[in-house]
């Protein structure tokens, strides 16, 4: 009778922490470009007083948003950053370099996308050896640098579905290359139906996720709103997340929501919150 006693309080503590568990929730940078004239040490207080983790930040004033996350106590998710695939691009290019330099020693991974116009058909596996080559080079410099690479798929580029990311890391072989799920871009190219055997397939290598409230097909109007708009089921991925034990960071995409950074990530921020309660 103790020892089923036991057991069932180490499962009702172990049900309490797993309730407990928090996504850390950052904003991308792209709901922070209504006003080009705000200084990276205002972006990070903006942040910061809406109740984000941090930023997922692209390639300029890198070393200037860094210490303004500093002095806030934020965090630096990503940078956004690209390659181009080519039987002549077989290494890392000089932007991708400059960003590792940059992040050396830094907590902050690579949010790698991929074009080709070589291979200008997305998800052409025919340049799956040049990519190799170029992730294998830019994971080496990374790794040396103490930094992760996440492979960011992207609608209309070479690496457009979540599953071409985990088909070209797993080959890559590298232990600092993982992937990121972006919602947007799921529905984008029709794989709606799809999110939750792509969540398990991606589940392995899965080191970042993307939401934002969507409709479930149209422009990327509809398809990028602020959390709690929208048609489709966010709180569907949540649970699936979830259910997959993913515990690792969620940033939030605004590209193109229009209106002021402040309320339209606030609305956003309201919204996740509810559905975390949920």
């Amino acid at each position: 009778m103790a020892g089923t006693m036991r057991r069932f309080l180490m499962w009702v503590a172990l049900a309490a922490l797993a309730a407990r568990a928090e996504n850390p929730f950052f904003a991308m940078d792209t709901g922070l470009r209504d006003d080009p004239s705000r200084t990276p040490a205002q972006q990070a207080r903006l942040l910061k007083e809406l109740g984000f983790a941090g930023v997922g930040w692209s390639e300029a004033r890198i070393p200037e948003m860094l210490a303004a996350c500093d002095a806030e106590g934020l965090k630096m998710f990503n940078v956004y950053v690209g390659a181009e695939v080519s039987p002549t691009h077989r290494a890392a290019p000089a932007q991708v370099v400059r960003v590792i330099e940059q992040l050396k020693g830094r907590d902050t991974a690579l949010w790698l996308f991929l074009r080709s116009k070589a291979y200008p058909q997305p998800s052409d596996e025919a340049g799956d050896a040049d990519a190799v080559a170029l992730l294998r080079d830019v994971a080496d410099r990374a790794q040396q640098a103490g930094l992760k690479v996440s492979l960011y798929p992207h609608t209309g580029f070479w690496m457009e579905r979540v599953q071409d990311a985990v088909r070209l890391a797993k080959k890559a072989g590298r232990p600092n290359v993982g992937v990121t799920f972006n919602l947007c871009h799921c529905l984008k190219v029709g794989d709606a139906d799809r999110i939750g055997e792509l969540l398990v397939l991606a589940k392995p290598d899965l080191t970042f996720v993307t939401l934002n409230g969507a409709d479930r097909e149209g422009d990327w109007s509809r398809l990028i709103q602020p959390l709690g708009q929208g048609a489709f089921d966010v709180g569907g991925v949540l649970r699936k997340l979830r259910a997959i034990g993913y515990t690792g960071p969620v940033g939030l995409q605004h590209y193109g929501v229009k209106g002021e950074a402040r309320e339209k990530l606030g609305q956003s921020m309201d919204a996740w919150r509810t559905l975390r309660q949920e």
